[in-house]
């Protein structure tokens, strides 16, 4: 640690208030309005200035944290903070990080923060110039991951427009395909059922209460990991089975490339597994090298998942079936048709996975820094500020 190092509360260097009840809310707008779990819509008002940190105050996002560099609006379940003049804003946010707020909450029942648990924690804090030193080396790497997100989206929206073009307005590298009258499809299209163009498998959960099924080195996937990565591709497990715990799986292990999607509370998470993996119960798996490829499916279910969704049932939460499935109709173009998308959508696919595997080095990188920069047990250069 510094000698320069100050010891204090948080009190001493940030100003800490509850946000308000929204606005008339848009879906866009000069301000955006931000709840506990980030931004939930834009406001023509705005009661929270630049470079404001957004803390979840109360339930599942209790100790949430955001920032937002312009002016918004903060709701009443959350808390906002602003940097005292001898702090960074950015160095606060980083700081709050570190401190698992959300394991600090008050309550018996549901958890809360409230401003005087977080007046009242401690901080070791350098003087203003080492603080922007820290905070920019955590903010570009922050930025770079921002970006590949970015990157991802743009990419996968550009996949839709062509997967549309294509497979919806029959319009192929900018010409018009020939329509038969008597079908409305192209040559060589006709209609079918899923169960004709897709090898799907399902899974189970090994028993819990079976140590030697569990903590091995295969990895297991229920939709919880689809919902937490939210990424085209999957590429880590939270849970990992041993070699008896896949004997209860009667479709073990599936290749790398097996395409995801959650059949149940909610029906509609997808992912391309990049590794080979075992499933759950809650999951559709789209074996690849079917008819169909992958790629060509992950895009019809992201344009069509209202179409699977009304074809699930179930009286407790809705769930879609195997057998409901395949029993989907749809389009089926000609052989020649998908083999030519596949060679122009691959390299999307591609781009997005090789920035998914850059943005996880990234992040590892960034949460290796910041509890280390953060107890200056790595030191930054920076500029002495003038007396």
């Amino acid at each position: 640690m510094r000698e320069t190092w100050k010891s204090t509360i948080l009190g001493e260097v940030a100003d800490f208030s509850n946000g308000r009840t929204s606005p008339e809310r848009f879906d866009s707008g000069e301000y955006e309005v931000f709840g506990a779990n980030g931004i939930i819509g834009y406001s023509d008002k705005m009661n929270s200035e630049e470079d404001t940190i957004i803390i979840g105050r109360v339930g599942s996002y209790c100790g949430s944290l955001h920032f937002s560099k312009n002016s918004c609006w903060v709701t009443d379940n959350a808390i906002k903070a602003n940097s005292k003049k001898i702090t960074d804003p950015f160095y606060l946010y980083y700081f709050l990080i570190t401190q698992k707020l959300n394991s600090k909450a008050a309550g018996s029942g549901q958890p809360l923060i409230n401003q005087e648990i977080l007046n009242s924690i401690g901080i070791n804090l350098p003087l203003l110039p080492e603080q922007k030193a820290i905070a920019a080396v955590l903010s570009s790497l922050d930025d770079k991951i921002e970006l590949l997100r970015k990157q991802n989206k743009t990419l996968e929206n550009v996949a839709q427009t062509i997967f549309k073009e294509w497979f919806v307005n029959f319009k192929v590298k900018g010409e018009k395909l020939k329509v038969n009258p008597g079908t409305g499809l192209p040559e060589g299209w006709k209609i079918g059922k899923m169960g004709d163009v897709v090898e799907i498998r399902g899974g189970t959960t090994p028993s819990t209460s079976n140590p030697n099924f569990w903590d091995g080195e295969i990895n297991w996937t229920s939709p919880k990991d689809l919902s937490i990565s939210n990424e085209v591709f999957l590429l880590k497990t939270e849970k990992k089975i041993t070699v008896e715990g896949l004997k209860q799986i009667s479709s073990g292990l599936l290749p790398k490339g097996t395409l995801l999607l959650s059949s149940r509370a909610p029906v509609g998470y997808l992912a391309i597994s990049g590794i080979n993996i075992s499933i759950n119960q809650g999951y559709i798996a789209f074996l690849p090298g079917s008819y169909f490829s992958n790629y060509f499916m992950y895009l019809w279910l992201t344009i069509n998942m209202q179409e699977v969704i009304n074809a699930a049932n179930g009286s407790t939460f809705l769930e879609i079936s195997k057998s409901s499935f395949r029993n989907i109709r749809c389009i089926i173009p000609s052989k020649d048709s998908l083999d030519s998308f596949e060679l122009v959508i691959k390299p999307f696919f591609d781009k997005i996975e090789n920035n998914i595997i850059q943005i996880r080095t990234l992040s590892r990188l960034r949460d290796t820094l910041l509890p280390k920069l953060m107890k200056g047990e790595i030191r930054v250069k920076y500029k002495e500020a003038s007396s």
